[in-house]
């Protein structure tokens, strides 16, 4: 057994397979049982735990976890006192922020938060609608709602304030967006205490590392191919590289050379084609887990 360890949150709900997907990428297996709320992880020095995200700051605040992820929405509303490691910029759908918007139905009267004098708000950022209200001088009734608050306007309130990724589910409710209170991302945050233990820092410093290796690698691709001499330039000026590519001889050959490179990953089905014109030959695309920086 480990002598030392970091108790470590997952976020339970929304980004639980999200973020079960990137620490495996970086390398930590992570199994959940369905009646179990500490997963196993192929690290002995770290102990999962899963917790709602929405408490996740405050369990990492009081010393319960020493690390978790959460978001910076849920840092605000909380009013959370923790130590923000690094932003890791994903959410349930893919490497989104996420927004908490002010929607209300599509056949309204209100037009502009202004409108919402005397209304009533549905919302489960109590916390961050009534700072928003108060910087535009707005008064009005906020109440918390435990969920499906899209169902509830018109008939139980007047507005809402939700969170959105892509918008799909205020559309498919006849809502629609009056303002934008907060954009957010996921976010790595440690107890203050803990990232002072010599021990702790550093095993948090490691996750950390790979876990924003594999986001910055999500969305990359690398390429090689084979090019002869007098075709280098006109590939080079097509690439555009992370980094200078990479060009080395082949073995034997003083006419061709190897060239590697990474790219986007969605630009790589424009880009090959032209590769292939310039006069690169061989060419193989091949998926990436990190970018270390």
């Amino acid at each position: 057994m480990a002598k030392n360890k970091l108790k470590l949150g997952i976020p339970k709900g929304s980004l639980q397979e999200s973020t079960i997907a990137i620490f495996k990428k970086a390398g930590f297996n992570i199994s959940v049982s369905e009646r179990s709320y500490f997963p196993n992880i192929d690290d002995s020095e770290i102990e999962c735990i899963l917790i709602r995200a929405q408490e996740m700051s405050r369990y990492v605040e009081n010393g319960v976890l020493d690390l978790g992820l959460t978001g910076k929405d849920w840092i605000l509303e909380n009013k959370s006192d923790v130590k923000k490691v690094v932003d890791l910029v994903y959410a349930k759908r893919g490497l989104n922020k996420v927004k908490w918007v002010l929607a209300v139905p599509n056949n309204s009267n209100i037009k502009s938060v202004k409108d919402l004098k005397g209304k009533r708000i549905a919302t489960e950022v109590v916390n961050l609608t009534k700072e928003y209200l108060k910087k535009n001088k707005v008064k009005t009734d906020v109440e918390f709602s435990w969920g499906a608050t899209e169902v509830k306007p018109p008939k139980l309130v007047d507005a809402i304030v939700e969170i959105t990724e892509t918008g799909a589910s205020l559309k498919a409710n006849n809502l629609r967006i009056i303002d934008t209170i907060l954009e957010s991302n996921t976010v790595l945050i440690a107890n203050k205490n803990s990232y002072q233990d010599k021990w702790k820092k550093r095993k948090i410093e490691q996750i950390s590392l790979l876990l924003k290796a594999v986001l910055a690698a999500e969305e990359k691709v690398g390429l090689k191919m084979n090019v002869e001499k007098k075709n280098i330039q006109s590939v080079v000026k097509l690439l555009p590289a992370l980094k200078n590519p990479t060009i080395s001889s082949l073995v034997g050959s003083g006419n061709w050379f190897a060239i590697e490179t990474v790219i986007d990953e969605k630009i790589a089905r424009k880009i090959i084609p032209k590769l292939r014109v310039a006069g690169a030959n061989g060419i193989i695309e091949y998926s990436l887990n990190k970018i270390v920086e």
